[in-house]
């Protein structure tokens, strides 16, 4: 389950990370963001996002070349 979902496809980098941050500063501590790309460039950059702010990358999936990324937020 997540509690929000932003769909980045089609937006290339660093714009799915940018809304990735900006979405994640919005909710609470403990919450999921569900993140979908199709920038490639966006597994190392959400990777980085998420060492850098301390928030948790749960799970990251390729379907057909649409990733998915879970991320809860850091509390």
């Amino acid at each position: 389950m997540a509690d929000t979902e932003l769909d980045a496809r089609g937006l290339s980098c660093p714009l799915p990370v940018l809304r990735a941050r900006k979405a994640l500063r919005a909710l609470a501590p403990g919450a999921i963001l569900r993140l979908l790309a199709t920038d490639p460039g966006a597994t190392r950059d959400v990777q980085a996002m998420c060492e850098a702010t301390g928030d948790r990358l749960i799970e990251t999936d390729d379907a057909d070349g649409v990733l998915l990324f879970r991320i809860e937020k850091a509390g």
